[in-house]
């Protein structure tokens, strides 16, 4: 918008150039005016536009950050088996370090993390795509206004299901509820497995209905240049050293 004004006042200016003779210096100064003022738009736009590319970036190289974070809280919990055991078989984990909700028991609620997938024969995660969480249902003791939630990718089918640009749990893809007991037989017969922590409590998480979205804003951010979740996660043609830490973690999983 601000582009198209200052564009706007300098074609204003430029037509006006050619249609009017300045006679008096009070056109010539008005003229002078509409110029600068022009000018002061784009310069400002300018930084406007830049100050916006940085803000996306710092809040991408943020989320891998807090991705970090909650998935070292979640695989320091050896109380939860089937995490675990889970854990060990996954494909791809999607990370969403904090998802708000919308009343007692969430409904609309959204939230920012990454997807990660296994490489079937180096056992290797990669880098991170960025994605959004749409609205879900959670279960959770009054009061509690955040979750850290883990989406675990059990298959290539739940897999391909996230190179799309939007992607719905519904009854062609299966998603199971992680409890806190062994439930490894559950994993093996379902797409995805969630897991939910609230204050430090697991909570009961459903996501039929609820879909994710690719964060193309986020995702150019962080690797400089658009590109898209496959040629990250599979090609792998993008890299970002912000990630080391994440990777790292990602690597315990294999041992």
């Amino acid at each position: 918008m601000l582009f198209k004004l200052a564009f706007a006042l300098l074609d204003h200016s430029k037509k006006n150039d050619t249609l009017i003779i300045y006679t008096t210096k009070g056109d010539f100064a008005m003229r002078r005016i509409t110029m600068i003022v022009a000018l002061f738009v784009l310069v400002q736009s300018s930084f406007w536009v830049a100050s916006i590319g940085a803000s996306t970036a710092d809040d991408a190289r943020i989320t891998v950050e807090q991705a970090k974070i909650t998935l070292d809280t979640f695989m320091s919990d050896k109380n939860n088996a089937m995490l675990q055991e889970t854990l060990k078989t996954a494909k791809g984990i999607l990370i969403f370090p904090q998802v708000l909700k919308a009343g007692f028991i969430w409904g609309g609620g959204s939230g920012t993390g990454i997807f990660s997938v296994r490489d079937e024969k180096t056992g290797e995660w990669s880098q991170p795509a960025f994605y959004s969480v749409g609205s879900a249902s959670f279960g959770f003791q009054i009061g509690a206004q955040t979750a850290a939630v883990l989406v675990l990718a059990m298959n290539k089918k739940a897999i391909d299901t996230l190179f799309a640009p939007s992607a719905k749990w519904s009854g062609s893809i299966s998603a199971a509820a992680g409890t806190t007991g062994s439930g490894i037989n559950k994993a093996a017969l379902t797409d995805f497995v969630s897991f939910a922590k609230t204050d430090g409590l697991y909570a009961g998480v459903n996501l039929v209905g609820s879909g994710v979205e690719v964060r193309d804003d986020l995702n150019t951010a962080y690797y400089g240049r658009d590109v898209r979740p496959v040629e990250i996660l599979l090609l792998k043609e993008v890299s970002n050293p912000a990630s080391a830490p994440l990777l790292e973690l990602l690597k315990k999983i294999n041992r």
